[in-house]
């Protein structure tokens, strides 16, 4: 066995934790010794913080955390995170969308999660929500967004429409 100008016989090849001959398998070299693959990752290698074991290549951090790319998902929908957008709650990581689905403020006028991601502009009045583009007069549609408006139950209503409640 030849290894960086030094010749070895097979059994004197050993790793140096477990001290079992490394032969032809693979071994990392540190610091000056050689280790099989399976003690250099229980002594070197990062652990998952998911699923406990070896990140050999790869891996995300998250919240100053080693993640396998495949073990960091998103907490309601079990979908990767690694490489999307995403938030978090209570330390939990979600996708944005089950994030939207589950805790975002819900739209008076359509129904649909407000993100406010992004920079998504939003009207906020009286404990309601409304995207930009659903800030709209109940009877005519008129946009109401930067201009006066009256309300009448649930609904919101632009001057001319409310003139008669």
């Amino acid at each position: 066995m030849e290894y960086k100008g030094s010749s070895w016989h097979e059994t004197c090849f050993i790793c140096h934790r477990c001290q079992q001959p490394i032969g032809t398998k693979s071994f990392i070299p540190k610091d000056g010794q050689n280790f099989c693959v399976p003690c250099y990752e229980r002594q070197y290698a990062l652990q998952c913080v998911q699923c406990k074991k070896p990140i050999t290549s790869g891996g995300v951090t998250y919240r100053e955390q080693p993640w396998h790319r495949e073990c960091f998902v998103c907490t309601a929908c079990k979908k990767p995170l690694s490489g999307q957008r995403f938030t978090s709650r209570d330390e939990f990581a979600y996708c944005l969308g089950c994030f939207c689905d589950l805790y975002a403020k819900k739209c008076a006028g359509c129904a649909s999660p407000i993100s406010g991601l992004g920079g998504t502009k939003y009207i906020s009045f009286e404990e309601r929500q409304w995207h930009n583009d659903c800030f709209n007069c109940k009877k005519c549609s008129l946009s109401l967004v930067g201009r006066g408006f009256l309300t009448e139950r649930d609904d919101i209503l632009c001057p001319d429409c409310g003139k008669d409640i």
